[in-house]
């Protein structure tokens, strides 16, 4: 038994889902790589999977088995970077993830200048707004928005996340200004859905004792809500109320006068856009380069628009 190729196997097939799709993906025969898995289990002695006609679930063993293979492939891949060519050129495959809205609009345009850059780097990225399981699911690294929670994984903060109230000209025109957050009862509001991130409600800071100032949270109301931040998005395009959004989304809206954001005075502290990823430890070149670059692209100013940060 080759057992680096059957360790790829089993990374493989846990990954994808499937025997089929592991064996599409490497142009073999499904039964080739039954029998590196059947293999795998005889010599450990263990059951790594259950596998159906219609799924294939790892076991406990597995599980845990398959965080060590895909640790001990990266450090390989690593390895093999480091003496070949000097260990000065990034290589391999990237995968990356990022939420839906950001990764179309400061990601997604990145990844062709970052491949120009580093041509021996291919990339997959995901876009989505469910929150990966990057050791789980094999990905290098994630780009998130937002409080992180308390994790293993390693963060990098890569800029600021600004959030701001922002309506039409014609919305403010027709309703007013307001001049404080508890004047956000009194307007139409397009909040997020209850089910959706926003629980607590908008954040602003105020002044409190002492000249310190403390936050509060406003849970505003309107005729219109959704779990969607885009159709939020548009919707406040449209004209239809304030929406409390990050810069990232609205600053080209703003600058454009398309959009004006209002109780700058109370804007909360920024919380952070980061890059998150398994382990610092032995950490592959591509994704030291992915992650440099953002980093290099995120921290000037020009990047977000007329506004100097996020």
């Amino acid at each position: 038994m080759d057992r680096l190729k059957a360790l790829e196997t089993f990374v493989a097939v846990a990954q994808r889902g499937s025997l089929a799709a592991a064996a599409r993906a490497e142009g073999v025969v499904p039964a080739i790589v039954g029998r590196r898995l059947d293999a795998l289990e005889e010599y450990l002695g263990v059951k790594l999977m259950v596998r159906t006609t219609r799924r294939i679930t790892l076991t406990p063993e597995g599980n845990a088995f398959l965080e060590d293979c895909q640790r001990l492939l990266a450090e390989l891949a690593q390895a093999e970077a480091n003496v070949s060519a000097g260990g000065t050129a990034a290589r391999g495959h990237l995968r990356i993830t990022a939420p839906a809205g950001f990764g179309r609009q400061h990601v997604a345009p990145l990844v062709p200048a970052f491949r120009a850059r580093h041509p021996e780097v291919t990339v997959s990225l995901n876009l989505s707004d469910r929150v990966v399981d990057l050791i789980a699911e094999g990905y290098d690294c994630a780009v998130r928005v937002g409080d992180l929670p308390d994790s293993s994984l390693v963060s990098v903060r890569l800029a600021d996340n600004r959030r701001l109230v922002v309506a039409t000209p014609a919305y403010l025109q027709r309703r007013g200004v307001p001049r404080h957050p508890h004047d956000l009862l009194q307007h139409d509001c397009l909040v997020l859905s209850s089910d959706a991130s926003q629980t607590r409600g908008w954040a602003f800071a105020v002044p409190g004792p002492g000249g310190r100032r403390d936050l509060m949270h406003v849970r505003p109301r309107g005729p219109l809500d959704c779990s969607d931040g885009q159709v939020l998005y548009e919707w406040c395009l449209a004209g239809l109320g304030l929406a409390w959004r990050s810069t990232w989304e609205v600053q080209a809206d703003i600058d454009a006068g398309r959009l004006v954001a209002v109780l700058d005075d109370y804007a909360a502290p920024p919380n952070g856009i980061y890059a998150v990823f398994p382990t610092a430890r032995h950490l592959p070149r591509r994704v030291r380069a992915w992650i440099d670059f953002l980093k290099d692209h995120y921290g000037r100013a020009e990047f977000w628009g007329a506004n100097k940060s996020l």
